[in-house]
């Protein structure tokens, strides 16, 4: 579990593109070492990858092709800045939001405009390559709210707004915050990772599932036909 405040802007140092999985290996990376062990999990862009090797100044991580299906790490190329955060404790303050680490999938910057020393980004989902993946792409923008959490490239950020028929949301970026993170990098066309709030995702999935159930279903119907009835009594029809 994650916060989406990150820690630290590593460097890609390698990509090792092996058969039908991905070896990456992150330099830069501070003091987020001094007390990492084999297996600990980090948030890369976000996405939650295991160290399977490290020293002083670099993780190296296995990606494996569900990530790569569903995030945008395949495409790192040596150099590039990539968003880091350990994994919380319980000592840690929850300044940004609760987030798992699991990408939902990406997303295309649209418009990127200045906003006094601030910086406005619109975002629209995109359909994932492999359309047997599911819950991804544009459908998931239900669960994005105006004022709710998003996490973007594994920066926990405020909606400031939603279009549901575009599927395309939009944040703002303030002046500490783009100093910390990767985000104003980012221009027109580039494409990012996003992980929307857990929260509303489990009380959607609850809800589709009390309303699909045979019992429910026969509830409201015997409801709606009832206020049908109503309604046609009092025009006497």
């Amino acid at each position: 579990m994650f916060t989406g405040i990150v820690e630290k802007i590593g460097t890609v140092k390698s990509v090792n593109r092996l058969d039908g999985h991905l070896e990456l290996t992150i330099t830069d990376i501070g003091g987020l070492a001094a007390d990492a062990n084999l297996g600990d999990s980090i948030a890369v862009n976000g996405t939650c990858l295991t160290i399977t090797y490290f020293d002083p100044s670099t993780f190296t991580f296995g990606i494996a092709p569900e990530t790569l299906r569903r995030t945008t790490l395949g495409s790192l190329q040596p150099g590039d800045h990539v968003n880091l955060e350990r994994a919380v404790t319980s000592e840690v303050r929850l300044g940004g939001h609760l987030v798992q680490g699991h990408i939902d999938g990406y997303a295309k910057v649209t418009a990127r405009t200045a906003d006094g020393d601030a910086i406005a980004f619109t975002f629209q989902i995109l359909p994932l390559e492999d359309p047997d993946v599911e819950d991804s792409g544009p459908e998931i923008i239900r669960y994005i709210v105006q004022k709710g959490f998003i996490c973007v490239d594994g920066t926990s950020l405020t909606v400031t707004g939603v279009d549901y028929d575009t599927a395309t949301f939009s944040v703002m970026i303030v002046p500490y915050t783009q100093s910390q993170v990767i985000m104003p990098e980012r221009n027109v066309g580039d494409l990012v990772n996003i992980e929307v709030d857990v929260t509303g995702k489990l009380v959607s999935k609850q809800v589709d599932v009390y309303l699909q159930a045979p019992r429910t279903k026969k509830l409201l119907d015997e409801a709606v036909a009832a206020a049908v009835d109503r309604a046609l009594k009092a025009r006497s029809l």
